[in-house]
């Protein structure tokens, strides 16, 4: 018994110990430098709710997605066509079901065929048909590369909104895939949402295209847009007159570069106008095109356009070489240092569409911890009491039991990573009552072997023995509706489910281990006469 004992009692110990190290970061924010070299310096994480902050729900348009992916290979199959001298008299995008083709010449289709067909391998290839005369070919998209398409994007839609709040600052965001192409996204602590918002929502297409200056602007905006070019507008800045109108560009439609080759983004101060500008830099291959865009365009205007916004479009001096460029436009330094993070961390695949946004103020996550603190202490207290009185000293022990129960659990959230919500709370409050429910039947049975004579020693062991089972069935059973809970809820259902599966095992490991030691102490080893329950 006495080697039992000494076991239990210390594997009791580590566990304790172990606890207040994972508590220790969460009670007190002065901590030594050696602390979190060699021991976990977790906190327990707030949730927005006790914290408060902003809650978004995003949908990515993937159909946008699909669009690209199909208009770039209208590109490259424009490019590759010519290359095999395929004449062709039209390529466009259909839908977001494919490509329609009109060839030059019926000859050529056997070849296109073959070309195509060997180098898109996500297209079907069918015949469509004439149209004057001209043979019709249809590259139809495949469903499972349809999908493809869609996954990825919101998979990068994910990792570049997880970047972009990662360079804001936010400490520990919530961030995860939710059904039909959604994104739950969950900023505790943010005080503007507005500045937020508009940094997740923000396409962030980088794109220099060259000003049309072959063709007139004005009988462009009469609805005379030459193939080929397109009209866009530079907008002024939310800090200049909203009287100011808009400038109209016409640009020719097709990308000289594009943001894709940018390796940094910076925000820089023009040491003319005091203002800030944000700088940009290109990969070699990025560098290698811009000075050769710069250098066969002396002279000629390029437009630096954001998410189809001009931003400025200067005109080139001379060849740039490298690899720098800027982007000026009258911003304050949050809209400058807010559109050098969304390049650095790069473009969304797709545009993203807010569908729910609910702000939380701190004001009232204070107020819902407070409460949340104040009804677990009067319920903890109130059952305190009742144990004491009602089961003197074993009331005690159960009650020791339940403040070890509660380090355990708070341990336990900061061991797991899992963060406290205000359903998380209820979590506890419940697992408190199962805790000392568990010590009611145990303290039961030892009673109802008492009164049978039998020693302290064979009730204790008895009264254990034979709650096991119920408590084991009880608890057990509860602990099963949680992980389920946990594995199919979301957001508070999964908070609750949280600490009550943290609360359960707790409550088994203090009620049947911890108290059983307790017990074995005072009437096994130290003797004592008379069961004091």
């Amino acid at each position: 018994m006495s080697k039992s004992l000494s076991w239990r009692s210390a594997l009791a110990g580590l566990v304790l110990l172990a606890a207040l190290i994972y508590l220790t970061p969460s009670l007190t924010s002065t901590l030594p430098d050696w602390w979190s070299r060699v021991l976990p310096d977790d906190r327990i994480r707030l949730g927005l709710d006790l914290q408060g902050g902003i809650h978004l729900v995003l949908e990515v348009e993937v159909d946008k997605a699909v669009e690209s992916h199909l208009e770039r290979t209208v590109e490259e199959l424009k490019g590759d066509l010519r290359k095999e001298k395929l004449r062709y008299q039209a390529i466009e995008r259909t839908g977001l079901e494919g490509i329609k083709v009109v060839m030059m010449r019926a000859e050529d289709v056997q070849t296109f065929r073959d070309t195509v067909g060997m180098i898109y391998s996500d297209f079907d290839i069918k015949a469509g048909g004439e149209e004057d005369g001209h043979p019709v070919m249809l590259l139809i998209l495949h469903t499972n590369a349809r999908k493809r398409i869609k996954e990825m994007a919101v998979d990068q839609a994910l990792e570049t909104i997880r970047n972009r709040i990662d360079q804001f600052g936010v400490t520990e965001p919530e961030i995860r895939p939710q059904e039909d192409h959604r994104i739950l996204v969950q900023l505790p602590g943010v005080s503007d949402p507005k500045r937020a918002i508009e940094l997740i929502g923000k396409t962030a297409l980088l794109e220099f295209k060259l000003v049309d200056e072959d063709h007139s602007l004005d009988e462009a905006l009469e609805g005379n847009i030459p193939p080929g070019s397109e009209i866009l507008y530079e907008s002024p800045p939310a800090t200049v007159s909203p009287d100011r109108r808009r400038i109209p560009y016409l640009l020719k439609k097709r990308a000289a570069l594009t943001g894709e080759y940018i390796t940094d983004a910076r925000v820089a101060i023009d040491s003319q106008y005091n203002e800030p500008y944000v700088s940009l830099s290109f990969d070699t291959r990025g560098a290698r095109l811009f000075e050769q865009i710069t250098g066969e365009n002396i002279k000629k205007r390029l437009a630096i356009v954001l998410d189809n916004n001009v931003y400025s479009a200067p005109v080139i001096q001379d060849k740039i070489a490298g690899g720098k460029a800027q982007i000026t436009g009258r911003f304050t330094m949050d809209e400058a240092k807010d559109l050098a993070i969304v390049l650095r961390a790069g473009a969304l695949p797709a545009p993203v569409k807010i569908l729910e946004e609910r702000t939380v103020g701190p004001s009232l996550g204070m107020d819902s911890i407070q409460k949340g603190i104040k009804s677990m202490l009067i319920g903890g207290l109130i059952v305190i009491l009742f144990m004491a009185v009602y089961y003197n000293l074993s009331g005690l022990i159960a009650d020791l039991a339940l403040v070890l129960n509660m380090i355990f659990i708070m341990a336990g959230l900061s061991f797991f990573g899992a963060t406290l919500t205000l359903p998380g709370i209820a979590g506890i409050i419940l697992t408190i009552g199962m805790s000392v429910d568990a010590n009611v039947l145990i303290f039961e049975r030892i009673r109802e072997e008492s009164r049978l004579g039998k020693t302290p020693r064979a009730a204790i062991e008895a009264g254990y023995g034979k709650a096991l089972v119920t408590i084991l069935d009880a608890q057990v059973t509860t602990l099963i509706g949680a992980l389920i809970l946990f594995q199919f809820g979301t957001g508070p259902v999964r908070g609750f489910a949280v600490t009550l599966s943290i609360g359960i095992v707790a409550s088994l490991f203090t009620a049947i281990f911890v108290t059983r030691i307790i017990f074995d102490l005072l009437y096994v080893q130290k003797r004592m006469k008379k069961l004091s329950i």
